[in-house]
């Protein structure tokens, strides 16, 4: 289990992927990309993922996990499917802007 705050950076073991928490859970859960944990340390080669999809990570995208309301933004993009406690997370459709006049 990690602790989340806003902020805080993460890297996948098993591809490029990096993400940076937007919204953080009220309680720590385990944050998984290709079905290994994610790590705040460099990355260290020799692991393939064993979660890739057709929903790999994509740059600028928010996903979120509704049971937890957290919130991640993806900063590097790659192979693998991000999950939270073994639930893949969703990407978050962009908000609508105000129509102007």
């Amino acid at each position: 289990m990690t602790d989340l705050a806003a902020g805080k950076r993460l890297r996948s073991n098993v591809s490029d992927t990096e993400i940076i928490v937007v919204r953080a859970p009220a309680t720590p859960l385990e944050l998984s990309c290709g079905g290994q944990p994610m790590t705040a340390d460099p990355v260290s080669a020799g692991t393939a993922p064993t979660n890739i999809g057709d929903n790999d990570t994509a740059l600028g995208k928010r996903y979120v996990d509704t049971d937890t309301g957290l919130e991640v933004l993806c900063t590097k993009p790659g192979p693998g499917v991000l999950t939270a406690d073994g639930r893949v997370l969703t990407i978050k459709a962009p908000s609508a802007l105000p129509a102007s006049d």
